[in-house]
C-alpha cells in the first residue's frame, strides 16, 4: 500500500463508535487516529468495540476544535458527508496523503469543518450509514484504489487474468554509465 492516511471524527459523543473508528482505522492500516470536539468521557467503553487494541499501535489526537488540527504537509484532508456537491465515493481519486474525517453520530460536519476540507466525499446512499460503517466504507475504497489487485473480472466471478509481479529494472545513472554483469533485459 502506497502513502499514509488517517482516519478521525467530529463531534462523536459514544465511546463504542471511538472503539469502532479506532479498529476500522487499524485494520485498514491507518498511521493515526483523531478526534475533534468530541464529547467522550474517556476511552474504557472504546475498549470494549477495539479489540485489536488500536491505542497500543496507533497514535491517538484528540483535539477540542477545527483550529487546533494539525496535520502532516502535503496531508489532504477528506470530509465525508452526505450533501449535494460532494463527490461520490466510487468516482473519487484518494490522495496519497489523506486524513479523512467523518461526523458525529446524530448530525453533520460542521461548516467550518466542511470549510477546511480538501475534498467532501459521499457515500451514494439514501440517507446517512452508521459513522463505523461510513468508516469501514471509506477505507475500503481506499484500499482498493491504492492496493495492488488484478482488474475486477467483467463477468461473475474470480479475475480472467492474475495480477502480474512488478519487474524491477536497473539503476539509472545520469552519466549514462553501465552497470557490469546487467544487459537491460532482465
Amino acid at each position: 500500500m502506497r502513502g499514509y492516511f488517517a482516519i478521525g471524527s467530529e463531534g462523536l459523543s459514544k465511546s463504542m463508535n471511538v472503539g469502532t473508528l479506532m479498529r476500522t482505522g487499524h485494520a485498514f492500516g491507518a498511521s493515526y487516529f483523531f478526534t475533534v470536539d468530541a464529547h467522550v468521557k474517556g476511552l474504557g467503553h472504546a475498549m470494549k468495540a477495539d479489540t485489536s487494541k488500536s491505542p497500543d499501535h496507533l497514535p491517538y489526537f484528540a483535539w477540542n476544535s477545527v483550529d487546533e488540527m494539525q496535520f502532516p504537509r502535503g496531508c489532504k484532508l477528506v470530509g465525508v458527508e452526505l450533501t449535494d456537491d460532494a463527490i461520490e465515493l466510487p468516482s473519487f481519486g484518494h490522495p496519497l496523503q489523506a486524513a479523512y474525517v467523518l461526523g458525529p453520530e446524530r448530525g453533520s460536519l460542521s461548516q467550518e469543518m466542511q470549510s477546511r476540507c480538501d475534498y467532501v466525499v459521499k457515500i451514494p446512499t439514501k440517507f446517512c450509514l452508521n459513522v463505523g460503517v461510513a468508516a469501514a466504507l471509506v477505507l475500503y475504497d481506499r484500499y482498493m484504489a491504492h492496493g495492488k489487485y488484478a482488474d475486477r473480472s467483467l463477468t461473475a466471478g474470480a479475475p480472467k487474468d492474475p495480477l502480474l509481479e512488478h519487474v524491477h529494472g536497473a539503476p539509472i545513472f545520469r552519466s549514462g554509465r553501465k552497470v557490469p554483469g546487467f544487459d537491460g533485459n532482465s
